[in-house]
């Protein structure tokens, strides 16, 4: 029977076809709006109290493109979604499959942890991926992601071969980033079918073998700090390579480096730092025209400096460290004017800093020199660099005082002389520098008292001025260091700085960092990873991230401050002024010959250490102690405080070193619970007075810290949600239906009225179901 027989006109066909269309295309919105909301469930239960942008996401909003972090496309499907730095802890959320139109997910920078589930290996639609800056852990699954063009997992806990992966999902990706992980094996043809690549970074990692010359389309190849060894043959730099970054440094690279190099004529930063090459170095760099950064240090390089270096001219960032180059500085090295970086230490220098002109170079903000065999005063012309910011000159012989020019070094940020045989005392002009962060003056000769001027650094977060011969008192002005470094934060976040330090300069930092105590080992941990350039620079606008307590997963971007005036003769009363200091999370005074009572106002600070030990402090313990609530080491030892032990202390829950040992005249019973419970007899030697609870005995004791606070439950409307989302779906197709019902009608009468034009009304039909 055919349709003229039937009556059955054909727009009701192509009517009907719409119908079905947007209906589908309505509950695929709906269904993404729920997904969401199931994971906005999720992560406010594995996070009840500290929340991300997630939580303003509203369950009475009809479509979701409006929400924070939430990207639609035209049909209002979601396409991507933006978690990054939203406090998540937990696993990664299990459903994201079912937005099957998400091509963008950012879950960056947050605390997600486990492995990664099998359900995200499903989103096949996946263009780019960033999972960097958690603790995910697990090898890698992802070879169903076939789309993907952006990969990111820095700076997790992924391990195992990456073979698997490689190259399943190469097809289309343009930049990967798998550094600061634990993955391992070898990965030659990995990325031999990779035809779009050109940013790959494997640096920080196991991975061992030779490296493979597969990445003449590659921009940047960053393999930095992993086991790759074997020599670099002239063909590893092809005549069409367009490298532009080049990072091979802290591997087992040997033999000489091929003078192919001069291939790469992009090439803008070449850093070989930490491996084994031998030989001369290759001229064929002078012919990189391109090229601003260039890093040979610790390598058996020649110490001849090739002249043909001097033809790059846009070089802004030299090494040559820990070669053990001997003698005078070369003054082919105060030829390279248009240096910003000179890095120049762990060599056998003895001469040369004045006659090689490298104090004369013009636009030179950072000198390290340290670890050499410089001796004699300190040359005065190092007051007179123009723009210079860091000047290390530790672990030398230089002697004599420090000149009073220094004082004129108006843009100097951090200033280190440490290690050296300095005399003299500290001069008054040491005040002028608003601008100095750092100030390291350790393990020298140095005597008199501490300037009062120095108060006006007020930029000054990291004061060590340790094992010196200071003496006198303590002056009450040095609370004012540190109480607004943000002007000289700001300045470098101003300020574009397109080379920070290596990694080696990184590990030398242990002199600027108490590398051994809290927070400050945490931030010495990433800086002894590659990762440390980034640090380093975020260290230097007010950046760092630092844990508030061990046992919270909270953060803060606050700086962390310390003064270590250790190992000196100061006398006098420690004033109480310093409970001012709240940028400072340390304070080391040990060592010296205070006296006096510990102010009270102690107890004001946010510190992780305190340390009075060996000195002649006197009085109760002051209660206020105890609401130093992330105090982590407090070491009260070898002075002569008396009274009780103060209750407030058994509430220091993250206290884990704790000393106050040969004090004879400090009372008060150990308790059998509570955090001073967790210390043996040894942090309490030479106390005859304390006594310790025994199981059976009674008596006084400290009172315990109250429990936690009850975690919130746990939303429990899951189920619910699911009947929600059938009535949400039914309303969807109802209305859509009724709405279609009137158009389909007042459609069908033109269409009996116009049998006449029934061919032409079903080719346009056709046409507009295709445009849709």
């Amino acid at each position: 029977m055919s349709r003229e027989e039937v009556g059955f006109p054909p727009c009701f066909f192509f009517l009907g076809l719409c119908l079905i269309l947007l209906t589908g295309q309505a509950i695929s919105a709906a269904t993404d709006r729920e997904v969401l909301l199931r994971l906005k469930d999720y992560l406010e239960a594995k996070n009840p109290i500290h929340q991300g942008a997630y939580a303003r996401w509203n369950a009475s909003d009809s479509s979701p493109c409006n929400w924070p972090g939430i990207t639609c496309n035209d049909a209002d499907r979601v396409t991507g979604v933006n978690l990054a730095e939203s406090n998540i802890t937990g696993g990664i959320f299990p459903n994201f499959h079912l937005l099957t139109g998400l091509t963008h997910l950012d879950l960056s920078s947050n605390t997600i942890g486990g492995p990664v589930p099998d359900d995200l290996n499903k989103c096949s639609a996946l263009e780019h991926l960033s999972l960097s800056n958690n603790v995910i852990s697990g090898e890698l699954n992802l070879a169903g992601l076939t789309n993907l063009v952006v990969l990111d997992l820095t700076n997790n806990r992924f391990s195992g071969s990456i073979r698997s992966n490689f190259p399943a999902i190469c097809a289309n990706l343009v930049s990967l980033n798998i550094s600061s992980n634990e993955f391992s094996g070898n990965v030659t043809g990995c990325f031999d079918q990779c035809p779009k690549l050109e940013y790959l970074d494997l640096s920080s990692n196991l991975f061992d073998g030779y490296i493979w010359h597969g990445f003449r389309n590659l921009r940047e190849l960053a393999v930095a700090d992993n086991y790759f060894d074997g020599e670099l043959s002239s063909s590893t730099f092809a005549s069409n390579c367009a490298l532009e970054i080049l990072d091979l440094s802290v591997n087992n690279f040997s033999g000489t480096f091929p003078g192919s190099i001069a291939n790469c004529s992009k090439l803008t930063s070449l850093d070989l730092w930490g491996n084994a090459f031998t030989g001369e170095v290759p001229s064929g760099i002078g012919s990189l025209s391109e090229l601003k950064s260039l890093r040979l240090g610790n390598n058996a390089f020649d110490p001849t400096i090739p002249e043909e270096l001097l033809n790059c001219s846009k070089l802004v960032f030299l090494d040559f460290s820990n070669h053990d180059f001997g003698g005078d500085i070369p003054e082919i090295f105060g030829r390279f004017v248009t240096l910003v970086h000179l890095i120049l230490y762990g060599n056998q220098y003895t001469g040369g800093i004045e006659s090689s002109r490298v104090l004369r170079l013009p636009d030179l903000t950072s000198l390290n020199l340290s670890k050499n065999r410089f001796s004699g005063n300190l040359p005065v012309e190092i007051t007179t660099m123009p723009k210079i910011e860091i000047l290390i000159l530790a672990d030398n012989g230089f002697s004599g005082s420090i000149p009073p020019e220094v004082g004129g070094m108006a843009g100097l940020q951090l200033l280190d002389l440490s290690y050296n045989k300095l005399t003299g005392s500290i001069p008054l002009a040491i005040g002028n520098l608003t601008s100095l962060l750092w100030l390291t003056l350790a393990d020298n000769d140095l005597t008199g008292d501490i300037p009062p001027e120095i108060g006006n650094c007020s930029s000054l977060m990291w004061l060590n001025l340790a094992n010196n011969r200071l003496s006198g008192r303590i002056p009450p002005e040095i609370s004012a260091i540190g109480r607004d470094p943000n002007p000289t934060f700001e300045a470098n976040r101003r300020e574009i700085r397109l080379f920070t330090p290596i990694y080696g300069d990184c590990l030398t930092m242990n002199r600027w960092l108490p590398a051994s105590y809290p927070p400050f080992n945490f931030v010495y941990t990433l800086l002894t990873k590659r990762t440390c350039r980034t640090t380093w620079d975020r260290l230097l606008q007010g950046y760092a991230v630092f844990p508030i307590c061990s046992n919270s997963l909270s953060l803060t971007r606050g700086i962390s401050g310390y003064l270590q005036l250790s190992g000196n003769g100061f006398s006098g009363g420690i004033p109480p002024e310093m409970g001012r200091m709240r940028n400072f999370s340390m304070i080391q005074l040990d060592g010296n010959r205070l006296s006096g009572r510990l102010p009270q106002e102690i107890g004001e600070l946010r510190l992780f250490i305190l340390n009075v030990s060996s000195n002649q402090l006197s009085g109760e313990i002051p209660d206020e102690i105890g609401d130093l609530r992330c105090l982590s080491i407090l070491d009260l030892s070898q002075n002569n405080f008396s009274g009780e032990l103060p209750s407030s202390l058994n509430g220091l829950s993250e206290l884990n070193k704790f000393n106050v040992s040969y004090n004879p005249l400090l009372s008060g019973r150990v308790p059998l619970t509570g955090q001073i419970a967790t210390f043996d007899r040894d942090s309490f030697l030479g106390d005859p007075l304390i006594n310790f609870i025994s199981s059976s005995s009674g008596g006084a004791s400290f009172g315990s810290p109250p429990p936690p606070p009850p975690r919130p439950a746990r939303n429990s409307s899951g189920a619910g949600r699911g009947e929600r989302w059938k009535s949400v779906l039914l309303g969807v197709f109802i209305a859509l239906t009724l709405a279609f019902v009137g158009t389909v009608t007042r459609t069908a009468v033109r269409c009996w009225r116009r049998r006449e034009l029934r061919a032409r009304a079903e080719e346009e039909g056709l046409r507009r179901n295709w445009a849709w």
